[in-house]
């Protein structure tokens, strides 16, 4: 008799032991569960705060290429922080045809550049399937003084987000010349060629650095249209193109000026 009423007794010491276990237990899963979610959303957060950061920086970048593609020897350098991402340095990765059409007599100029890219290779609630320009547009070339002729892509793929920097072609009427009773209108064909060696860069703070390092003229013609809507057309290996229209005119000659731009870190 002595002897049950101890089991009994024991049986009710045990059952709040093992109770308080199982609710230790729970409570380290769900702190352990909330610290790694908590994790997470920190690394999504500072994901998503570098990505808008690099935006800002590869923006800034093309500001420094603007500034010296046209100074002969000119160098600016942008700072940068990778710690989720990767910066990418892909030297010929596009190419360019410049050719005209309607004319007298054609020209072939053709050149390959290299593209800076960001990318994130993770999704940290940044991967879409959506892509846009926070810089000018889909067009290989223009020919309005107020558009830029950078190139900003920022495109978002299952997986991976990057950013995008390349650079278009701008063609350009200037005027024309009474030549010895002839009209001759010229026309300049802009182009920004980027350099580099190809190259990843890791993790840390780094400096991108854009300078001068060519400046050239090349000069085509004179041509005149035997054809209705002469005009210069551009395309890219990527099978985009662009045609652009010249004014009316008997007589062309074409400068193509090529800034030629090295990019390192």
């Amino acid at each position: 008799m002595q002897f049950k009423r101890s089991l009994r007794k024991n049986r009710r010491g045990v059952s709040p032991a093992i109770s308080m276990v199982i609710i230790t237990a729970v409570t380290a899963i769900l702190v352990m569960v909330s610290g790694i979610y908590a994790l997470q959303v920190l690394q999504s957060q500072r994901a998503t705060a570098e990505f808008d950061a690099v935006q800002k920086s590869i923006l800034a970048f093309d500001d420094a290429v603007r500034d010296i593609a046209w100074e002969q020897g000119g160098s600016r350098s942008i700072r940068f922080t990778n710690s989720y991402g990767n910066m990418r340095l892909i030297d010929d990765l596009q190419s360019f045809e410049i050719t005209v059409q309607g004319l007298s007599g054609t020209f072939n100029h053709t050149f390959k550049t290299a593209t800076v890219k960001y990318q994130m290779p993770y999704g940290y609630g940044l991967a879409g399937t959506e892509s846009s320009y926070i810089l000018g547009n889909a067009s290989v070339g223009m020919s309005q003084l107020t558009e830029s002729l950078g190139q900003v892509l920022v495109k978002q793929e299952p997986g991976l987000t990057s950013i995008n920097l390349n650079y278009r072609v701008r063609v350009s009427e200037v005027g024309s010349m009474d030549i010895n009773g002839t009209t001759v209108n010229y026309v300049y064909i802009f182009v920004v060629k980027l350099n580099s060696v190809n190259s990843t860069i890791g993790t840390g703070d780094f400096d991108l650095i854009c300078k001068n390092v060519g400046l050239k003229t090349t000069f085509y013609g004179p041509y005149t249209v035997n054809a209705p809507d002469p005009g210069v057309l551009v395309t890219s290996d990527y099978g985009e193109s662009k045609f652009i229209r010249l004014n009316e005119g008997n007589t062309f000659i074409f400068n193509i000026v090529t800034a030629e731009v090295g990019v390192s870190y």
